[in-house]
């Protein structure tokens, strides 16, 4: 069943925040995980460089570390803001997070360097997780996809931004002072947790911090085809996502000799997707989520199999791969909020646990997705537009087996 939804200006209260406070902080909290890995993307080649690393494609385990350790550990985070609330564990992953940053100014080997990030990972986690568990305890519904896509559109501007500012730390300083910055942030978001955030989880949806409890909620998740086939899509395009990240550097700066103006169109991509949260969050309520997120699922694919075709025809030019991959992440940014609020909504009774099932299963298979694709960078942009089409081709598949073969279709008032 369903939840109704509570009126806005109800369900804000929850929180002890106006909800542009509410939307402010909880995409302070999502853009955790973009600037730990966007900051970095100019500097990449300088770290390689300074510890030892001979294989370019290597580079991107940075990334990679990161992202596993995020995905692991939100089996853990969820569960355990069930049991004892979302403000404790949320500033326990805060602290991990930052320490493990300032940590790794001090590395003195590559492999040093990974596990750290690994452990930030693990840290990051709680921020993923619990953010949009606190997100779900506070509304519902299509309120829900709309608050989403304004968080999501908030957090987009840290991709605009971070390659920037990691370009710039690069230009006056060094690589460490990258990782210094990180945990500065960390702080800078932790402070209005502990200040301002009230506990949102109701003490009636507390939940047994036991192996079997944490066991049947995630039978429950996992035996819901809606929630399942969702994530189990988003997975296939945070993939996409994920593998233009990893040879972000190497196709802008490497293919297209972009140079220092590898940032600003880094940040054109990512606005594009800020632009499609924006666009979803006014338009979901008249539509639904079903509609906009279905109709960019196949613009999605169609871009990518142009992209594809063209890609494999001959090298692209820099002003048509701009084109083709700006496409895709419009139609990207109207997709992932509503398949998240659709994935997470009849799921409301075990939010914690529903988030940090569906987080592990998305950071995971999107990170190993990610890494394929960008380990089979070779010089050209084609295991890219590869990448993107198989991915799409997926995700469709496993929309139609969520929708029982149907698109379009509300299952109810609030879809």
């Amino acid at each position: 069943m369903y939840e109704m939804t509570r009126p806005i200006d109800q369900a804000a209260t929850i929180s002890g925040l106006t909800k542009v406070q509410f939307i402010a902080l909880m995409a302070m909290l999502m853009s955790i995980n973009a600037i730990s890995i966007d900051i970095m993307l100019p500097g990449l080649q300088e770290i390689g460089a300074s510890l030892g690393v001979a294989d370019e494609n290597h580079r991107q385990y940075v990334i990679t570390a990161y992202l596993l350790g995020m995905g692991f550990a939100q089996l853990f985070f969820g569960p355990l803001s069930d049991r004892f609330g979302r403000r404790a564990p949320l500033l326990g992953g805060l602290a991990l997070y930052g320490v493990s940053a300032l940590a790794i100014v001090f590395v003195p080997t590559f492999g040093a360097l990974l596990f750290l990030r690994l452990v930030q990972g693990i840290g990051a986690a709680a921020t993923r997780v619990i953010t949009v568990s606190i997100v779900r305890d506070v509304y519902g519904g299509r309120q829900m996809a709309e608050i989403m896509s304004l968080v999501m559109m908030v957090f987009m501007i840290v991709p605009v931004i971070a390659p920037s500012i990691g370009q710039l730390i690069m230009l006056f300083s060094e690589w460490h002072m990258i990782f210094v910055v990180i945990a500065l942030f960390a702080v800078a978001v932790a402070l209005p947790v502990a200040l301002r955030l009230r506990e949102t989880l109701a003490p009636a949806n507390r939940r047994p911090f036991t192996a079997s409890s944490i066991l049947a909620g995630f039978r429950i998740v996992l035996t819901n085809r809606l929630a399942l086939f969702y994530t189990l899509a988003t997975s296939a395009l945070l993939g996409a996502l994920f593998g233009f990240i990893n040879s972000a550097q190497q196709i802008l700066v490497g293919v297209y000799g972009l140079g220092v103006w590898f940032p600003a169109v880094f940040a054109a991509f990512a606005g594009m997707m800020a632009v499609a949260s924006f666009t979803n969050s006014r338009l979901v309520r008249t539509f639904g989520m079903r509609a906009l997120s279905h109709a960019a699922l196949l613009g999605f694919t169609l871009a990518s199999f142009i992209w594809m075709s063209a890609s494999l025809i001959g090298p692209l030019p820099l002003p048509l791969f701009m084109l083709l991959h700006a496409a895709t992440m419009f139609q990207f940014g109207l997709i992932a909020a509503n398949f998240n609020a659709m994935a997470m909504e009849p799921l409301g009774h075990v939010a914690g646990t529903a988030s940090s099932v569906l987080g592990f299963t998305q950071t995971i298979g999107g990170g190993i997705i990610g890494a394929f694709i960008g380990q089979a960078f070779n010089n050209s942009v084609t295991p890219l537009a590869v990448g993107f089409f198989t991915v799409a081709v997926v995700a469709l598949v496993c929309v139609l087996i969520a929708e029982g073969g149907k698109l379009f279709k509300p299952h109810n008032p609030a879809g």
